[in-house]
């Protein structure tokens, strides 16, 4: 199952609200649904669990019943379509809602049927599980609403504003889409429309993706590191290798000697390391010292 999927099964498995809350839910469903207008309403989704809420939540924020029910032989790869034609059915849905669709062409949300909060958390609500989808955290941060109505698109994006989650707006297929790509108005988006399971998966991923990327960059730094010093070692074990060449090593101090040789013949060792292997053992500093020593001599 999907996380889109989960997040709907979550959402539809909360208790009943207050009646004008779910009214505001319904309305949610009918504006981002598949066909909300005179001639009908169509509800078509892929959703196990909101198939199962749909009749529920029509019958209680409307008493109404759907003329037609998704049939076990319908074709469309799991997709399940809800229906009402009855006339007296659709006026009664427009009406709820002061729609007339024989005066006004296009829909506009109905902010008087909006105007405490939870009536605002349920119209998302219902505007995710009829047209909304929302993907897997721990692969992208997106989630969207798509509606078929170009006000109601531009007016949810002035209502999300005001509810603190800005969104963008895009176009796909003749639908107008609302949409947030930062993972911390994702999780507050499901929070507040009652996915907290959701929400907290969303967190998880992030926290999860902070710490992945804290570990990169650290094994990133360390291996930049390790470059340069192979890089220096190289550089070193070369200008000793020129030294030899010339007969110089046998009349150089002590010390100098003694570093040419560690050097040699430890390679991979750090200079922390081999300052410890000094007789008797001296500071990084003083090491490095005698390194960059030799290194001038051999330019000479």
């Amino acid at each position: 199952m999907s996380f889109a999927s989960e997040t709907k099964e979550e959402l539809c498995g909360a208790s009943r609200t207050r009646p004008e809350e779910v009214q505001a839910e319904a309305y949610g469903v009918l504006l981002f649904c598949n066909q909300f207008s005179g001639r009908g309403v169509r509800v078509v989704t892929e959703s196990e669990a909101f198939a199962r809420r749909l009749p529920e939540l029509f019958q209680a924020a409307f008493g109404v019943s759907f003329d037609r029910l998704p049939r076990e032989d319908e074709p469309g790869a799991g997709k399940r379509v809800f229906a009402v034609e009855d006339p007296d059915k659709l006026a009664l849905l427009c009406g709820t809602f002061g729609y007339d669709p024989r005066e006004t062409l296009a829909h506009h949300i109905n902010f008087a049927v909006l105007e405490e909060a939870a009536h605002r958390s349920a119209f998302f609500r219902g505007a995710f599980l009829a047209g909304g989808s929302v993907t897997d955290p721990a692969k992208r941060y997106h989630l969207e609403l798509a509606t078929s109505h170009y006000s109601v698109s531009r007016e949810l994006c002035a209502l999300l504003r005001e509810e603190g989650f800005p969104p963008k707006d895009t176009t796909r297929n003749s639908n107008y889409l609302v949409y947030f790509k930062q993972s911390g108005v994702i999780r507050e988006f499901l929070a507040r429309i009652g996915a907290a399971g959701a929400a907290e998966r969303v967190a998880s991923a992030r926290a999860s993706k902070a710490v992945v990327g804290s570990v990169n960059r650290r094994v990133n730094c360390d291996a930049a590191n390790l470059d340069k010093a192979v890089e220096a070692a190289q550089e070193q074990i070369g200008a000793i290798r020129r030294l030899e060449a010339r007969g110089m090593l046998p009349d150089l101090p002590d010390k100098l000697r003694e570093a040419a040789a560690l050097r040699t013949a430890h390679p991979e060792l750090t200079l922390s390391q081999l300052s410890e292997l000094c007789d008797p053992p001296v500071s990084k500093s003083a090491f490095a010292h005698r390194l960059r020593k030799l290194m001038e001599l051999s330019k000479g």
